[in-house]
C-alpha cells in the first residue's frame, strides 16, 4: 500500500428530513446566494423546503445552471456575488450545479485576472467562499470531495479543477429526492458512480486489500440496487443505498494509497465538449475500448473484479478479465445506456484525431495510472468506442 495523506471535513446530513437542519448549519448572519438547475426543484417540493430553511437569512437566487456547468452562465453568477456582497454559497442540485458553486467558490476570492485561468493552467484553489450543497441528483459525488468540471461552450473545452479549498462546509442527502429524478438521469447516476469506483480500482495491486473490497462492495451495491431503483425510484431502501454509494464512490475514501487511473474521464469529458453527450454515457461509451487496449497492464485487477464483483471463476486470467469487460458493458446496456459513439452522432468520423491532437497541444502526453497512455494511444482508444 502506497503511502498516503486523507483529511474529508465535509460534514454529511443523511436520510429523511435532513433539509430541515439547513438553518442550523449556515453561518448566523451569512448573505446566502441559493443556486440551483433548471427549476425543477420547484415542482418536486424541494425549493419550498430549502427556503423555509432559509427563511432567516437574507437570501438571493440565482437559477438556471445546466447540465455541464457553462462557464459563461457563472461568470454572470460571479457578478451576483461581487454585487450583493455574497458571504455563504448553497449550491441545491445535482453535480452540475454542486460543480459550478465550487468554481465560483474559488473565483469569488480569485486575485487573477481571468477566472477561467482556474481551470486552463490547472490552478489548485487553497481557499474559496463556504459553501454548503442539497444533493438532489445522487451521480458525481461532488457533494463530499473537493473537484469540479466545468465547460466552456465557445472553446468546446470541459476542464477540471480542485484543490483543498473546495470542500463543501457540509451536504444534506435526503433519498427522498430520488423519487421525483426521471429515469435518464437515474441511469446516468448509475453508470457514473460505477465508472468512478472503477477508474480508482482498475490499475494495479499495491496490495492494500481494504481499499480493493471497498470498491468491490460500492460496485455490488450499485449492480444490486440498479434494477429495484429503475422499476421503482420511490423504493426508499435503494434509493437510500444508491445515493450513499454515489458519495461514497468518489469521496477520496477509496483512492487512499492506491494508484488511480481517470483516463476514461479525460477522454469521456471531450466527447462531452464535443457533442453535448451526457456524461456519464461518455464514460460508458469509452469504458470497454480503454480497458480492451490496456489489456496487459490491467489483467490482473480485471481477473479480480470478473471474480468478485461477478462471479467469474473459471478461465485463465486474461479469459477471466474479457469477460468482466464485457459484464460492464452488459450492465450499462441494462441500465439502457448504448456505449459506442456512433450511437449517439453521425458525425463521429475524425473526433479520435482532434481529440488525440488537444491532448497533444494541453501538454498532457501520459494519462493513466502509469502516466503512460499517450494521445497517440488515445487516438486508437477513442477509435475503437466508434
Amino acid at each position: 500500500m502506497n503511502n498516503f495523506q486523507y483529511k474529508n471535513p465535509t460534514k454529511i446530513l443523511f436520510g429523511k428530513n435532513q433539509i430541515e437542519n439547513l438553518t442550523n448549519e449556515i453561518p448566523k448572519n451569512a448573505k446566502v446566494l441559493l443556486l440551483y438547475g433548471g427549476g425543477s426543484i420547484k415542482t418536486n417540493g424541494i425549493y419550498d423546503q430549502v427556503k423555509k430553511g432559509l427563511s432567516t437569512f437574507d437570501v438571493v437566487e440565482f437559477g438556471g445552471i445546466p447540465a455541464n456547468p457553462e462557464y459563461a452562465v457563472l461568470v454572470e453568477a460571479l457578478k451576483v456575488i461581487k454585487e450583493e456582497k455574497i458571504t455563504f454559497l448553497l449550491a441545491v442540485g445535482g453535480g452540475s450545479v454542486i460543480d459550478g458553486t465550487k468554481f465560483l467558490s474559488a473565483a469569488a476570492l480569485y486575485k487573477g485576472e481571468e477566472p477561467w485561468n482556474i481551470l486552463k493552467n490547472s490552478e489548485r484553489t487553497l481557499e474559496g467562499m463556504p459553501f454548503g450543497t442539497v444533493l438532489t441528483l445522487p451521480a458525481t459525488g461532488s457533494e463530499m470531495n473537493s473537484g469540479a468540471v466545468i465547460t466552456r461552450r465557445e472553446t468546446k473545452e470541459k476542464l477540471v479543477m480542485g484543490g483543498p479549498g473546495l470542500f463543501p462546509v457540509f451536504s444534506i442527502l435526503d433519498p427522498e429526492v430520488v423519487k421525483s429524478i426521471p429515469q435518464r438521469q437515474l441511469a446516468n447516476g448509475l453508470a457514473d458512480a460505477f465508472t468512478h469506483v472503477l477508474e480508482q480500482y482498475m490499475t494495479y495491486s499495491v496490495d492494500a486489500k481494504l481499499q480493493d473490497r471497498f470498491a468491490e462492495s460500492i460496485l455490488q451495491t450499485l449492480v444490486e440496487v440498479a434494477p429495484t431503483l429503475l422499476k421503482d425510484p420511490t423504493n426508499y431502501n435503494a434509493a437510500a443505498n444508491f445515493m450513499w454509494s454515489c458519495t461514497m464512490a468518489l469521496n477520496g475514501l477509496i483512492q487512499q494509497g492506491v494508484p488511480s487511473d481517470w483516463a476514461i474521464h479525460m477522454m469521456g469529458h471531450e466527447l462531452t465538449a464535443l457533442f453535448g453527450i451526457d456524461h456519464a454515457r461518455t464514460l460508458a461509451i469509452i469504458t470497454e475500448s480503454h480497458y480492451t487496449y490496456n489489456l496487459e497492464s490491467k489483467k490482473e485487477k480485471l481477473a479480480q473484479y470478473a471474480e468478485r464483483v461477478w462471479n467469474i471463476t473459471e478461465g485463465t486470467p486474461e479469459e477471466k478479465a474479457l469477460a468482466g469487460i464485457k459484464k460492464t458493458t452488459a450492465f450499462f446496456h441494462s441500465l439502457g445506456i448504448k456505449t459506442t459513439l456512433s450511437e449517439y452522432t453521425e458525425d463521429y468520423k475524425g473526433t479520435a484525431q482532434i481529440i488525440s491532437k488537444r491532448f497533444t497541444d494541453r501538454g498532457w502526453l501520459g494519462m493513466g495510472e502509469r502516466q503512460n497512455v499517450t494521445p497517440s494511444d488515445v487516438e486508437k482508444i477513442v477509435e475503437m468506442s466508434y
